[in-house]
């Protein structure tokens, strides 16, 4: 009898855009057509020549980020997707996701990428405000991004996220909730939306200016204003808050992105690329020229994790999901209730509003206010440094990408995850046995408004 073949998911980064963002702190930066073809090159020679050690594994998700994917030329695309159809076992109904950026991408190339195997685009557009999108670097207009997204529904893509920011320089609230309303006023609006909130990484030339009082972003409450009505917005819509900063109609939650978050086989081919294989994460090297010079002998940063990283990658990372974690499946992976390892934690959380059980098993689902900025940085980079980026591109959060959907989990965590109504059961404060693989611990709508706050307690 033929032995079934695990999962495993593949991610791409292409670090190309056009011109970089004045918040972007990606692993990104234009490129002349020779350095394009170039990486391209090494890119499908690393994933060709890599399969044979991936010969157990069928592919249940692809995911090409950057950077801007749609800055190469179509045929360099085209060309990874054959490769990887010719060299590894690809699932029948796999997601296979590429972000592009509105103005990058002509339609009959988005119709030769449909044809290829792309079955679902992330699409950059972060505010429908030419003003504000001038404000933070971005190359288009919201027209643009309009004859984007047509063109893309034109060329058969049913599955598309769109990517918004807010808190952004000189942002309103009723600015922010134009933009959102726009976009579902849209013809067949996305099936998915990220939002995420501005989030000032060191490095940028929004650090400068905030560095020296000239960057005029909205205040902490206003913030929290457009997160609220973000949620308040979405879920009249029809849209499911199923993760921290990420909303989908039914049945079109990004898979890949949710295999990061509960910590799914993956494998990252690129400059900068990480992935997790059997509890080892390990990294491709940042530098270009390396990884142009032999892109198989650039990996670095190998750890193979302890039962105590273990654990606590499943709870920090399974808290950022809506639906918390499965404490039946915590102690068939680790052999213990998830109280014998956190019950102060748990209980403490649970106490103050932030934790609940949920359903027959009990899940851990959480709800954690941005409350503790050194909290929310540790627990940011510690996604950051764990996987790519979430369709937003962000694993950490806003705490984002992967804005963008999901390379190196890019944007920041989102402060907060919505609480699923339909999944919420009644909440029990005290001790339960959990030995039940129904049940779930997870956030609180509470908890999830300080994510960062209760994730970063669960780290040693």
């Amino acid at each position: 009898m033929m032995t079934e073949k695990k999962e495993l998911e593949l991610y791409f980064h292409i670090p190309f855009c056009i011109r970089k963002c004045y918040y972007c702190d990606f692993l990104s930066a234009p490129g002349d057509d020779e350095t394009k073809r170039q990486y391209m090159k090494a890119l499908l020679a690393e994933t060709a020549g890599s399969a044979s050690r991936y010969g157990e594994y069928r592919i249940t998700s692809m995911f090409i980020g950057g950077g801007t994917p749609s800055a190469v030329p179509t045929e360099c695309m085209e060309e990874l997707l054959a490769a990887v159809g010719s060299h590894y076992h690809l699932a029948e109904n796999a997601e296979i996701t590429m972000e592009v950026n509105p103005g990058t991408v002509r339609p009959e190339e988005l119709l030769r990428l449909r044809k290829a195997g792309v079955n679902r685009l992330s699409i950059g557009l972060q505010s429908a405000h030419d003003e504000e999108l001038a404000a933070i670097g971005r190359i288009h207009t919201w027209e643009q991004f309009e004859e984007s997204f047509a063109a893309a529904r034109e060329a058969g893509f049913d599955n598309i996220n769109v990517d918004l920011m807010s808190a952004l320089p000189g942002q309103t609230l009723s600015r922010y909730t134009d933009s959102l309303r726009k976009v579902l006023s849209l013809s067949r609006p996305p099936e998915h939306i990220s939002a995420y909130s501005l989030i000032v990484e060191e490095g940028t030339p929004f650090f400068e200016k905030y560095e020296s009082g000239e960057l005029d972003i909205p205040d902490e409450d206003t913030d929290r204003l457009m997160y609220q009505e973000t949620k308040d917005i979405l879920a009249r819509e029809g849209y499911r808050r199923y993760e921290i900063s990420n909303y989908a109609k039914e049945g079109y939650e990004c898979r890949h992105n949710c295999g990061y978050w509960k910590r799914k086989n993956y494998i990252g081919f690129g400059i900068g690329a990480a992935s997790l294989l059997e509890n080892v994460r390990f990294r491709n090297s940042s530098q270009l020229n390396d990884y142009l010079k032999d892109p198989f002998g650039c990996r670095e940063e190998i750890q193979t994790l302890s039962m105590q990283e273990q654990m606590e990658e499943f709870f920090f990372l399974g808290l950022r999901m809506t639906e918390g974690i499965d404490c039946g499946e915590f102690e068939k992976l680790f052999g213990r209730r998830p109280e014998e390892v956190y019950g102060d934690v748990i209980r403490k959380n649970i106490r103050d509003g932030l934790l609940e059980y949920r359903g027959r098993e009990a899940q851990i689902v959480g709800r954690a206010p941005r409350v503790d900025i050194q909290a929310g940085q540790t627990v940011r980079r510690l996604c950051e440094d764990n996987m790519q980026r979430d369709d937003a591109g962000r694993a950490a959060g806003e705490i984002t990408d992967g804005g963008k959907d999901s390379g190196e989990l890019m944007y920041a965590d989102r402060s907060g995850s919505e609480e699923n109504g339909k999944a919420v059961r009644e909440r029990n404060n005290s001790d339960r046995n959990v030995a039940d693989s129904a049940v779930y611990l997870a956030l609180t709508d509470k908890g999830l408004d300080v994510s960062n706050y209760v994730m970063a307690q669960f780290l040693a």
